[in-house]
């Protein structure tokens, strides 16, 4: 998790620094040398988690142009220069604020300040849920009706695709029934459910020489209607090696927010399983198949979408071990 501390005076930066060690973190004393919009800027596109160490009021000043949904949001802590108090100001529970502030809290001292509703009622949270199963939500506005459900004493019905391990929270049930209010899914399925989706989706690529990003975005949409996917479950792409400077496949990464990864020759021989052997494809590349073997070995698992070609592209998918269960709080 990249997370980040702003101090404004020679005692919060003695604490920032403290609590940077303990979580891994980087320190930053206010003007040195980024300012406290600059800072906060980058903070919201590239860190997970922001804390800053000084006065409520100086964060929410901070961050109020940059706040967006609770989606994109990175987590937004507040803690006093003293360490009395830890106040979870922003993504609570998509992006992970009320768990940060549970460690910075136990690192310091301090007092967990958090006004979520589910947690103060100890109320099973759907979007917490998620994200500590390493998952995204596709229709967030979905969230708030569910919570409210549960705040009521409502019972909240659940889909899930894969075995939970562990004992069902109180409010929930899981069902196999087609009325069901959250599906755990990589497929597209009633659009009134709230969908959980695990990223464990990998992509495996191959194209030809020059092959433009428009190209490659088509085939991903085409996988993705075709096999029912939702595109948010893919978390990698993976190619051969003399693919790693293709520009177009470089640029479909880069707009998709997707870490690319190559493999040698070699390498992608050593993946296991049945592929869809190519003589023309093992001659030109020095292996049988680039995109099956590369989304199988980029995900550990195991293939589900065989390979597809059509416009100068081959695409397969392969899906990395899952086994989620039923924690909703880190401790």
């Amino acid at each position: 998790m990249n997370i980040r501390l702003i101090s404004f005076t020679a005692r919060g930066a003695r604490l920032a620094n403290r609590l940077a060690e303990g979580l891994s973190g980087t320190a930053m004393r206010c003007g040195q040398p980024l300012s406290l919009d600059d800072w906060t800027k980058e903070g919201f596109s590239a860190a997970d988690a922001l804390i800053f160490v000084g006065a409520a009021g100086i964060a929410v000043r901070a961050i109020a142009p940059y706040v967006r949904s609770k989606l994109h949001d990175p987590a937004v802590v507040v803690v006093d220069e003293t360490g009395a108090f830890a106040v979870s100001l922003l993504s609570g529970h998509l992006g992970g604020a009320n768990d940060v502030t549970r460690q910075v809290a136990r690192l310091c001292g301090a007092v967990p300040v958090i006004t979520t509703a589910t947690d103060c009622s100890g109320v099973f949270a759907v979007d917490s849920w998620a994200r500590i199963q390493g998952c995204t939500v596709e229709n967030p506005r979905r969230i708030k009706e569910i919570s409210a459900w549960l705040l009521s004493g409502g019972t909240v019905q659940i889909a899930s695709d894969w075995p939970i391990a562990g004992a069902v929270p109180d409010g929930v049930e899981l069902t196999d029934m087609q009325d069901y209010d959250v599906h755990l899914t990589l497929t597209k399925t009633e659009e009134s459910a709230l969908r959980i989706i695990p990223k464990i989706a990998v992509l495996g690529v191959g194209c030809k020489l020059g092959t433009p990003q428009s190209a490659i975005k088509q085939a991903f949409s085409e996988l993705c209607e075709q096999e029912n996917l939702c595109p948010e479950a893919f978390g990698l792409v993976c190619s051969i090696d003399r693919k790693a400077e293709e520009p177009g496949l470089l640029a479909f990464c880069k707009a998709h927010h997707l870490p690319f990864v190559t493999f040698s020759a070699e390498q992608l021989m050593q993946a296991e399983g049945a592929f869809s052997a190519s003589p023309f494809v093992r001659e030109i590349t020095g292996v049988d198949n680039v995109c099956e073997r590369s989304a199988v070995l980029g995900s550990g698992g195991t293939l589900f979408v065989k390979k597809r070609a059509g416009n100068g592209v081959t695409m397969a998918a392969a899906s990395r071990p899952f086994h989620p269960d039923w924690r909703w709080q880190n401790a």
